[in-house]
């Protein structure tokens, strides 16, 4: 075994939520190893939407465009329905929202209709261009925490080799299998029983029952309640999952390519179709696939130096397109925090705040995820529940000291983004701005990697004021004079983030508003000052 390797931080999962940990923390500063054990990034679709707070995220890295260049031809396929075959009769409709039509009262963008291995491929190579050091095909086999970090034996699958990593931190980003959680002796609530799946891509020409209609994906009850049926990124080329039941005496040897084009008939309503399994992708021998999943929450967030993310801290069934998009917000929650703390800005109690605010997260998601699923699969849809999504995606609430929560603040989990407050613990409301050269550009648009403060027209007392607490914190403080630096055209800066002509709001690095101040305090140098101080956790120097 080699000497030890040294990080700031060890990433052990190499999907989005990994690829994105690593994307965040470089950008900051840090420069994190990530190890993955597969050879490389996904190589099927998996996730294939990534909803418009997502989109928001990547946005302000820059990549919005490298993302859209790459969006998937469901695209143009933007209904969902169920049926109880195929060709039969249609019993609820959905139609989603395209990346080419946001809901501009919301935010600057749309989904993103990205398959999951196209995203992680731009994700890759931005992290690794801004220092992440990232390594497929190395697994991590044993794992020793202590107060002073964390020491992981890694090994190298083609050649064998084995070294130790040591790290002030590490991000256990490794799926729903969550490994690193269960050595760890963290276990999680059930809240939706786990059940058995199975997957077959196909070929077959399905003009008759599809009738002219495009789907992005479509809940059928035959061959039994559940099942779906997708299509991949070439015509003619379809993906069937449905449950299958160990409890009743189905088994995975059960499934012969023979009994899964019966079923694909089934599901197709059409009992002489031509249909011929293919492996996923190209040069794999299997075509029948099984996984499990449900719906649970981890119990803890972390557990020491260990940090819970993505999958490894919450699986939810795929209705909504929660998952993935919900693990990239865990990065980005954490990714911060972490740099703040790695770079003497923050204390380490900081750091107890990313499971404060997303572990409630997680759970509201995971049950909005398990009722359109019942919905959904019930055959009915719901406009209520529907619109619930809203919230979800975008009016999710942090409490935590992270935040200087307000007392008018209500005790639910969400508000409702299409009438925005401005509250501390919300996503910052979306307001259209221009620059002086009439450049059109989100208030989103403004929250990179650090804090900044928004001032309305006469708040100009503010800028001095910034600087000089800044200065005594260490900090980078970004200011931006909404109605002078930056014109706001409709007049909604102000009623939206709920302050005065002399307010100003301050946002966290992860687009969260932090603190507002509606009017001008006597000291606002002095208020910022200790605002930063307190929502840091940063020690004060000893007199």
């Amino acid at each position: 075994m080699t000497e030890t390797q040294h990080a700031t931080v060890l990433i052990v999962g190499g999907g989005t939520t990994g690829l994105s940990t690593a994307l965040f923390l470089a950008r900051q500063g840090i420069r994190p190893i990530l190890v993955e054990r597969h050879p490389s990034t996904a190589i099927m679709p998996q996730a294939r939407a990534f909803n418009p707070r997502t989109m928001e995220i990547y946005r302000t890295l820059g990549l919005e465009e490298a993302i859209r260049a790459r969006t998937s031809i469901l695209a143009d396929w933007p209904g969902m329905f169920g049926a109880d075959t195929l060709a039969g009769e249609e019993t609820f409709r959905l139609e989603m929202p395209g990346p080419d039509r946001p809901q501009v009262e919301l935010g600057p963008t749309g989904w993103g209709l990205v398959d999951q291995d196209e995203l992680e491929e731009i994700l890759h190579a931005e992290a690794e261009r801004h220092g992440a050091d990232v390594r497929f095909g190395t697994e991590m086999i044993s794992l020793d925490t202590d107060d002073d970090g964390v020491t992981a034996v890694v090994r190298e699958l083609a050649s064998g080799t084995e070294y130790r990593v040591h790290a002030d931190y590490l991000v256990a980003a490794d799926g729903n299998r969550a490994g690193i959680r269960g050595r760890l002796g963290v276990g999680a609530d059930e809240l939706l029983s786990r059940t058995h799946s199975l997957f077959c891509v196909f070929d077959a020409d399905l003009t008759d029952a599809l009738r002219g209609r495009r789907f992005t994906l479509v809940y059928l009850n035959r061959p039994t309640t559940g099942t779906v049926l997708v299509p991949i990124r070439q015509e003619g080329r379809w993906m069937l999952g449905m449950p299958y039941y160990p409890e009743k005496g189905e088994t995975q040897e059960g499934f012969t390519e023979e009994r899964c084009v019966e079923l694909v008939r089934a599901a197709v309503g059409d009992p002489d179709l031509d249909a011929t399994l293919v492996p996923p992708v190209p040069g794999w021998r299997q075509k029948v696939s099984f996984s499990t999943s449900g719906g649970w929450v981890a119990q803890r967030f972390r557990a020491g130096r260990v940090f819970f993310a993505g999958d490894a801290a919450h699986v939810m069934p795929p209705s909504g397109s929660y998952g993935a998009s919900t693990g990239i917000a865990d990065a980005h929650n954490l990714a911060w925090k972490l740099a703040a703390v790695l770079g003497g800005h923050a204390g380490e109690e900081l750091l107890d705040t990313y499971e404060q605010e997303r572990g409630p997260v997680a759970r509201t998601t995971v049950e909005q995820a398990i009722r359109l699923m019942s919905l959904r699969t019930g055959g009915t849809g719901d406009s209520a529940a529907e619109a619930e999504n809203l919230g979800v995606i975008y009016g999710y609430r942090y409490t935590s000291p992270a935040v200087l929560t307000e007392p008018s603040t209500p005790d639910t989990p969400f508000e409702d983004p299409r009438t925005p407050t401005g509250r501390p613990g919300i996503r910052a409301p979306h307001v259209n701005l221009k620059r002086d050269n009439a450049t059109p550009l989100s208030t989103l648009d403004l929250f990179t990697e650090t804090f900044t403060l928004l001032t309305a027209k006469d708040g100009k007392d503010w800028h001095p004021a910034a600087t000089t607490a800044a200065k005594k914190l260490g900090l980078t403080l970004h200011v931006h004079h909404i109605g002078t630096d930056l014109q706001d055209p409709d007049d909604r800066f102000e009623t939206t983030y709920g302050l005065t002509p002399t307010g100003a709001t301050l946002i966290r690095p992860d687009g969260f508003v932090a603190w507002r101040s509606p009017t001008l305090p006597t000291n606002p140098a002095d208020t910022l000052h200790h605002t930063l101080t307190h929502l840091l956790h940063k020690p004060q120097p000893r007199a």
